[in-house]
């Protein structure tokens, strides 16, 4: 694929032909720094273990009074490039503004070789343990994961990040915090937030997006990102661009923040994979040099992930969520519906109904980055709530139905809802966009049967798993204000 240069007089994009190669690409070591910009992420948080995620970087900052790369396409009957027209057009190659590049864009926060250290000890106690120095990694976009391990459950843990050359002297510091989930044997409150589907040209707070800053004021127990957690489609036509698509994201001071002191569980799904309703084995030329494999191992670099992406994790005695993987494994969507057409797989299914079968917990939820339950919309074909994989959904719905007080929570749609599966009362819980710009996709007044909710507004939404009497689960919507829009309580059966 080839990177390219624009100039935009008058905003008429002006295409110039002088190629950029992918050498000048990659990043220069600096006898400044290094920093710490794209902040830390906090993952897949057990009772004993913990994985603490950071990226060395070159400068303090990310990069913002600067333009953006666009990405132009060939038109095949004129042989001419244009932006971007359908979903998949041919051939994307990015173009860069004359006299930037990679390092130099809006959002741009380049890597740079060096070491990381953590730090961490209960909040209540006074002595700190720390790891060793650890050099990061430049095939994973300069970062390095620590298994914190020998951890004590239902703590909240701080955090110190630090930063240097290699041998040399600290040269950046972060803190944050994080809480590990009670043990099995312990009935608390847990709180925990989720979002979905966010888009970066649709923020709606000069630092990034307005729901962070009312997530971080809710000191939460633990966050859940149901996926698209960004949109590669347009841009990210390589392994370089993918790595951007992060660095703009988590560096934005929102992001930043939230990400540093909190708990979080993220999930993949199409466009934080490769592109829209993508699978392996598809073809095309849209997406240039960046590959399906690609998009899933960049995924895991740059996620605090220890091992398979599909996991579950238990929050005290009544809480225990169940994260899904619906890329890896799936079928092509184009391909007839039946009993060997599949999202999961076998071994995730059997993974899936072995542990909830094995689980006492008063509350279980799925979090899925897909719909089970829907509606979703009659030309969609991709997920579980519709006919291209009805013949699996239906495996699930009458499992999930047979299992007490389990419920569903689902990503990827832009919309908010509560739904009730009118044969099997399984209820279905959609978090929405995360901003308002980023919300659509359904019309407000089509009210279905299976509706107890429908907002097309973005924002957010929180669980509440109250252990008093026989115990409850509330679920709460909210606006990007973070004013409550609708409330779902249930008690225990």
């Amino acid at each position: 694929m080839s990177i390219k240069t624009f100039y935009t007089p008058s905003a008429i994009f002006l295409l110039i032909l002088i190629m950029t190669p992918l050498a000048l690409m990659s990043q220069s070591e600096s006898d400044q720094g290094p920093y710490l910009a794209t902040g830390i992420r906090i993952g897949d948080v057990s009772q004993t273990e913990a994985v603490i995620w950071a990226r060395l970087t070159k400068n303090k900052n990310r990069v913002n009074d600067a333009p953006l790369p666009i990405s132009l396409y060939t038109d095949p009957t004129t042989n001419k490039r244009h932006l971007r027209k359908t979903r998949r057009d041919k051939d994307g190659t990015v173009y860069f503004p004359q006299g930037y590049d990679i390092n130099t864009v809006e959002g741009a926060v380049p890597g740079i070789k060096g070491e990381l250290r953590v730090h961490y000890k209960p909040n209540d106690v006074s002595s700190w343990k720390y790891t060793d120095w650890k050099a990061v990694d430049p095939e994973a976009n300069y970062s390095k994961k620590f298994i914190l391990d020998k951890l004590l459950p239902g703590k909240t843990y701080e955090l110190l990040v630090e930063a240097r050359p290699e041998n040399g002297k600290t040269s950046a510091q972060m803190k944050g915090k994080f809480k590990t989930p009670p043990d099995i044997n312990s009935s608390r409150k847990i709180v925990f937030g989720a979002s979905t589907c966010q888009g970066y040209p649709d923020q709606d707070h000069p630092d990034g997006y307005k729901i962070y800053p009312f997530l971080e004021s809710l000191d939460l127990d633990f966050f859940v990102h149901a996926g698209d957690i960004l949109y590669y489609d347009n841009l990210a036509k390589n392994k370089s661009m993918a790595h951007y698509h992060w660095d703009r994201m988590f560096s934005l001071p929102t992001n930043k923040s939230f990400h540093a002191q909190v708990t979080s569980y993220f999930e993949k799904d199409d466009h934080d994979a490769w592109f829209n309703d993508s699978y392996r084995g598809i073809k095309s030329s849209f997406m240039g040099d960046f590959t399906f494999d690609q998009g899933l191992a960049v995924f895991r670099q740059e996620m605090p992930i220890k091992d398979k992406t599909y996991r579950t994790f238990r929050w005290g005695k009544d809480l225990q969520i169940w994260l899904v993987e619906g890329r890896d494994y799936r079928s092509p969507n184009t391909q007839a519906d039946g009993p060997d057409k599949t999202i999961w797989g076998k071994e995730q299914m059997e993974w899936f109904k072995q542990t909830v079968e094995a689980s006492d917990a008063t509350f279980k939820i799925l979090i899925s980055p897909t719909p089970l339950i829907g509606p979703d919309r009659s030309q969609k074909k991709d997920n579980h709530s519709n006919k291209g994989f009805y013949h699996e959904g239906e495996i699930i719905r009458k499992f999930i139905a047979s299992q007490p007080n389990m419920y569903v929570i689902c990503g990827d749609r832009h919309w908010q809802y509560v739904s009730e599966h009118q044969d099997y009362g399984i209820v279905e819980f959609s978090i929405g966009a995360n901003s308002d710009d980023h919300a659509g996709g359904w019309k407000q007044e089509d009210v279905r049967p299976e509706h107890l909710y429908l907002n097309v507004v973005g924002g957010t939404m929180t669980v509440t798993i109250d252990p008093k009497g026989k115990g409850s689960i509330s679920v709460v919507h909210y606006d990007v204000n973070g004013n409550p829009l609708n409330e779902f309580l249930a008690d225990a059966k």
